[in-house]
């Protein structure tokens, strides 16, 4: 991530319009964010907030631009509102792009619509069933029924997930979460071995750092659910 965000950083100086450019380097930081290498929050806040701004100078029509952007502002920015604008915008651009579909589920989730993510999921499969981003659209998927409180679905959906991709914390936080919800309490330490394994340094009090802007009950739900698979405070 890092050496791809400096060629980022090239590409713009040698053309500081080019809309795809920023819209990947604020995507970085969210990837950044993902996986726990945050150096300095703030500074990477500020850049990512920079990034996603200029999109809608630069790339106003560019639809997969957008969705990066888009994502990144909610996520790392916790700017939902600006997320939902640029998602929604690459979707009106293009219905059937499948990245604007999961991008934009993602944010439709952390606004605390979780059927019409599943609805923008479904289609994004549909669209591209054999996209390199599958497992992502199964995470988001288990996540958007953990949301609605559906809980064997989520287990389906994450497993599906790490079928695809073993190493994906996502699934495998969610996974521990939703087994431990419905007091399968083997299978969710199961989950957590494999999630602190690859997140060795997840904690309860550092879990609302990491993740996107949940609402507030759904966060409560995922704190619960891992404390009870044994994560520790």
């Amino acid at each position: 991530i890092d050496k791809a965000h400096n060629l980022l950083l090239q590409a713009l100086e040698l053309d500081p319009e080019f809309g795809p450019a920023y819209a990947a380097a604020a995507s970085s930081f969210s990837v950044r964010k993902a996986n726990q290498w945050v150096v300095d929050q703030a500074r990477e806040v500020e850049e990512t907030d920079r990034f996603a701004r200029a999109v809608g100078r630069f790339a106003a029509d560019d639809p997969a631009a957008l969705c990066m952007a888009g994502s990144a502002l909610a996520h790392v920015v916790r700017d939902i509102d600006a997320g939902t604008r640029y998602t929604d915008r690459a979707l009106a651009l293009a219905p059937n792009l499948a990245i604007a579909n999961l991008y934009g589920a993602l944010v439709c989730m952390w606004r605390g619509d979780a059927e019409l993510a599943i609805a923008r999921l479904t289609r994004a499969m549909r669209l591209s069933p054999l996209d390199p981003m599958l497992f992502a659209m199964q995470d988001i998927m288990a996540l958007a029924h953990f949301q609605a409180s559906r809980y064997a679905e989520a287990v389906f959906w994450a497993e599906a997930s790490l079928a695809d991709q073993p190493n994906d914390p996502i699934a495998s936080r969610i996974l521990a979460a939703s087994h431990a919800l419905t007091g399968e309490v083997q299978q969710a330490q199961r989950a957590l071995k494999k999630l602190l394994h690859l997140v060795p340094t997840l904690r309860i009090s550092n879990l609302r750092d990491i993740l996107g802007p949940y609402p507030p009950e759904v966060m409560a739900r995922q704190e619960h659910g891992l404390r009870l698979a044994g994560l520790p405070e």
